[in-house]
């Protein structure tokens, strides 16, 4: 195993044995990073394997899989988190340490404390080439739009920010309003980090977007709208979801008219940001009023697709449908294989660090709910895995919010507010 020393507090190096990490521990690293994704080489010992001899070691351990062609900037920012929070020096290991470097050197270029041009020579000096990493951030640097990810580990939610850097004009994307069902208490910190980052970017946002009412937490439209003053969209058939679920809350005076957003978008509507391009694209099956935005070269998919090692979303909510979710899956994966694909959700398989960015070339060739298999072959995989799914834990609570635009109930007399949780609406208890 060869090991670099980076700076103080990081190293790189080549595939660890197990039998190396006692070693790792007495040479005073306190921490373990993994970049290589699982059977990349039949020789490796593989995550489960090196998570074990972290913990056997007492040393801290992450496992972020990546490879150079399917580098995102969650990528960087998980790695530089796993860095920061060690608290001990780190070593980061891929299978020569040129990926570690990498994904180190990328960060500190899109931090500000490197140029993109200073990168190769940077690589040469500790002895690796980097002409990967540079050709990353010369990429990166072109795209329009831009988009930055906002992960919100108690939903595992992805919110973003998708902007225009020649306008700086932005939409926000599928905003989380934080919520705790334990103690019944809100907050903003997820929807102020994101108006902190559109300030510090100096940005002007033009939309407040959903995909669809979301089930698991509740959007953060309604206060993005108070303090932005920008107008909420989301897709016209939201007026089905609001009709089903009037019903469930037994809430006959509710208008489901659709009328608590700015604009309800229809199939084909087209719409800008900044001078970019939008299109809307019908995505039901998920949910009845689910909806794609495609702006520029990026796909925001939701709930339709998650990462390629995590399948696609379940199609067992009121008004879901596999058959009607492969064939907006069908229809996401005819776009061009370079098409960015955002998912809304990830679940870290294996304990990986969160990730939100795939391509369609990627989804179309590792998912294992979209690669090779027939429509037949997905609704049986689909409603076999549904069946094991309990409901979300904030369906109940967060759909009477969401269909109302993310806006609170009413205070009552007393000034509190209430949600109404409605007994025996839904299946899929789990005693």
């Amino acid at each position: 195993m060869k090991i670099v020393a980076v700076s103080d507090t990081l190293s790189v190096a080549s595939q660890p044995e197990i039998s190396d990490f006692a070693d790792l521990k007495a040479s005073g690293f306190g921490a373990v990073i993994n970049l290589r994704p699982d059977r990349e080489a039949q020789d490796q010992p593989g995550n489960d394997a090196e998570a074990e001899a972290a913990r056997r070691n007492g040393m801290a351990y992450a496992f972020i899989p990546v490879t150079m062609a399917t580098i995102s900037e969650a990528d960087v920012r998980a790695f530089q988190k796993a860095v920061n929070a060690a608290g001990a020096p780190v070593v980061a290991h891929c299978k020569s340490g040129a990926r570690a470097l990498s994904l180190h050197a990328i960060g500190e270029v899109l931090d500000g404390r490197m140029k993109a041009d200073e990168v190769v020579a940077y690589g040469k000096r500790l002895g690796f080439d980097l002409a990967a990493a540079e050709a990353w951030l010369n990429r990166e640097s072109s795209r329009r739009p831009q988009v930055r990810g906002f992960f919100d580990p108690r939903t595992y939610s992805v919110q973003y920010v998708v902007s225009d850097p020649e306008t700086g004009k932005c939409a926000i994307i599928d905003p989380v309003l934080d919520f705790d069902e334990k103690s019944g208490s809100t907050a903003t910190a997820s929807a102020d980090a994101i108006l902190a980052y559109v300030k510090e970017r100096g940005l002007s946002v033009e939309w407040i977007l959903d995909t669809h009412p979301h089930a698991d937490h509740f959007s953060a439209a309604s206060y993005l709208q108070e303090k932005t003053g920008a107008p909420t969209a989301i897709g016209v058939r939201v007026v089905d979801v609001q009709r089903l679920w009037k019903v469930i809350y037994n809430w006959p005076e509710f208008p489901a008219d659709g009328s608590q957003w700015d604009r309800l978008f229809a199939d084909g509507d087209t719409f800008k940001v900044g001078q970019i391009e939008a299109r809307v694209i019908f995505s039901p099956g998920h949910t009845l009023a689910s909806i794609t935005y495609l702006v520029g070269d990026a796909a925001f998919v939701h709930d339709t697709l998650f990462m390629p090692d995590s399948g696609s979303a379940r199609a067992d909510f009121p008004g879901a449908d596999p058959r009607v979710l492969w064939n907006s899956i069908t229809q996401i994966l005819a776009l061009p294989d370079e098409t960015r694909l955002f998912t809304g959700h990830d679940y870290q398989p294996g304990g990986r660090a969160p990730r939100w960015e795939s391509t369609v070339a990627e989804q179309k060739r590792a998912n294992p709910h979209a690669a090779g298999i027939s429509e037949q072959e997905f609704i049986a995989l689909r409603t076999a895995r549904d069946r094991t799914l309990p409901m979300p834990k904030l369906i109940l609570h967060a759909l009477q919010v969401n269909i109302r635009g993310g806006r609170l109930p009413e205070p009552e007399a007393n000034g509190k507010r209430y949600l109404k949780f409605p007994l025996n609406a839904l299946g899929g208890a789990a005693w």
